[in-house]
């Protein structure tokens, strides 16, 4: 007897989860979205919106990809349900490496090449990027595109240009002029950590190239 009733509460608790889940009461009322700097946010919550008044559990996620899919600038993103009634969308934005000039307008891209701005000047902050191509495909752009995914943080906005041929030649044009030839991708990290050492214990009024194409022996060159 005691098994039937236990079986019995089972079922019905069954029951109460799957209605509560599916009813009107835990249906999508709120989009929220986060993680937007360029991306507008509220043009997003509007192409999502055919969601609301859809239960929570029954979220058309190929739906919302389809629309999410019509924002470039976003490059992966994430859903959470929030009962009673929020359906939460975390977007992760491309990340500008630099600016590729695009006939007599400016494109700022990210690493995969992708056009997250297109402006009539250069927008300011981020390296003018050349490459053998003009444009951002082949070996030369994915290895610039590596090189500035790598730099510190102390960095950001002193590269004025950024140079490559092939896949082993990058050079940065710093700010002040001076040069940075740092090579291939290989073993970036440890590249960006000798050229902050180098920048910190030298004067840049002193310095006209800093050579980290083999970090261990790494060579600062004169004015």
């Amino acid at each position: 007897m005691t098994a039937l009733v236990v079986a019995g509460s089972l079922v019905l608790l069954a029951i109460v989860v799957a209605v509560a889940a599916y009813s009107p009461l835990m249906a999508v009322r709120t989009i929220e979205i986060t993680g937007t700097a360029r991306t507008d946010a509220v043009a997003l919550e509007d192409a999502l919106s055919d969601q609301i008044g859809v239960p929570l559990t029954l979220v058309d996620r190929e739906a919302v990809g389809d629309a999410i899919g019509g924002y470039p600038l976003i490059q992966s993103y994430s859903l959470q349900t929030r009962p009673p009634s929020t359906l939460v969308v975390s977007v992760v934005e491309r990340t500008p490496v630099g600016v590729l000039q695009n006939g007599s307008r400016f494109d700022l891209v990210d690493s995969a090449g992708v056009v997250i701005e297109t402006a009539d000047a250069a927008p300011p902050g981020y390296p003018a990027l050349t490459t053998p191509s003009g444009g951002a495909t082949g070996t030369a752009f994915h290895s610039l595109a590596r090189v500035l995914l790598t730099l510190p943080a102390s960095l950001d906005g002193q590269v004025a240009a950024a140079t490559a041929t092939t896949g082993d030649d990058v050079t940065l044009t710093l700010g002040d002029g001076a040069v940075v030839m740092w090579g291939g991708p290989d073993r970036s990290a440890l590249k960006a950590v000798v050229l902050e050492k180098l920048m910190a214990a030298t004067d840049p009024a002193e310095v006209s190239s800093y050579d980290v194409s083999s970090p261990a022996a790494a060579v600062v060159g004169s004015r």
